[in-house]
């Protein structure tokens, strides 16, 4: 008997051991990726303060997230708590927090590159959703950020813990928001407001960060094990293959499935849902002329 516990001791001190030295690596290379500094070089935008500006900003804010993260007048609030992963605050970006010492073009480096002012990265800001907003939108955004009532609320802080670290040591955690772009200054345009699969793909870019670059499905980075993976938009089997534009849109809109089951809590359909119908149909259009992507098949 006291062998074995001899054994299990030893056991135990090695994998205690063995987590360090894992921790201490991954909290190494989290630091150094936190650390690392971004130039953003976009050309300069012009800030609209006309009213049909400030309403595609507000809308821009409602469809494309902004509220679900800050709140719907910008304050900061806390987005989720990932228990060993991380403690994720959305700052406070009305000009009475985050913002009220920032350019028009920082805040444009933060929402499209995640780059801070002194060249540090935003962490989880996902800034693949839009990188490549367009300048006019971007503007509009801007905008209207920056007209909403100044707050002083302090929603507090990031907390990086040590599972987060060493998912993002792993690649499977996108802690360091800038690394994720390309920073080559260029501009950005956006195709003309049509139901077509060009424009379609424009607005989707924004769905990237749930349902992966290809559409698929994943299990939404950061977030706990026991959250439910993001749907599969593509036309497979294990996807859309079987829907409508109505089915996709009373989705969108109502929050319902075809066979009328209510859509996972998580998916931000009520923001999506406030696009127009222009919008709506413009992405059924685009997510239809996806390869049927198998993905992770729902049990």
């Amino acid at each position: 008997m006291r062998r074995i516990l001899k054994w299990l001791a030893m056991l135990l001190g090695v994998v205690v051991v063995v987590a360090l030295v894992v921790f201490g690596l991954a909290w190494k290379i989290s630091e150094k990726g936190l650390a690392r500094t971004y130039t953003s070089n976009d050309p300069p935008l012009a800030i609209p303060s006309d009213p049909q500006s400030l309403a595609q900003g507000a809308h821009l804010f409602v469809t494309h997230g902004c509220a679900d993260c800050h709140g719907d007048k910008g304050a900061g609030k806390l987005v989720f708590d990932a228990g060993p992963v991380m403690r994720l605050v959305a700052p406070n970006i009305t000009m009475g927090g985050r913002i009220k010492d920032m350019s028009a073009d920082q805040i444009a480096a933060a929402i499209r590159n995640g780059v801070k002012p002194d060249g540090h990265s935003l962490v989880f800001m996902p800034v693949r959703d839009f990188h490549e907003l367009s300048d006019v939108d971007t503007a509009a955004l801007i905008a209207y950020v920056q007209s909403l009532p100044a707050s002083n609320n302090d929603p507090g802080s990031n907390e990086i813990r040590p599972l987060g670290r060493v998912l993002y040591w792993l690649g499977n955690f996108p802690l360091v928001a800038a690394e994720t772009v390309d920073h080559t200054p260029h501009s950005r345009g956006a195709p003309a407001v049509a139901v077509t699969a060009e424009y379609g793909k424009y607005l989707a870019q924004g769905c990237t960060g749930c349902h992966g670059q290809n559409f698929a499905g994943q299990h939404v980075p950061g977030t706990p094990p026991d959250f439910a993976d993001s749907a599969n938009l593509t036309p497979h089997e294990n996807g859309l293959a079987k829907w409508t534009q109505a089915d996709f849109m009373r989705a969108v809109r109502e929050g319902k499935r075809p066979d009328g089951s209510a859509l996972d809590p998580f998916m931000p359909w009520k923001a999506v849902g406030q696009m127009n119908d222009v919008e709506l149909a413009a992405i059924w259009t685009y997510l239809r002329t996806l390869p049927p992507e198998p993905g992770k098949k729902k049990k």
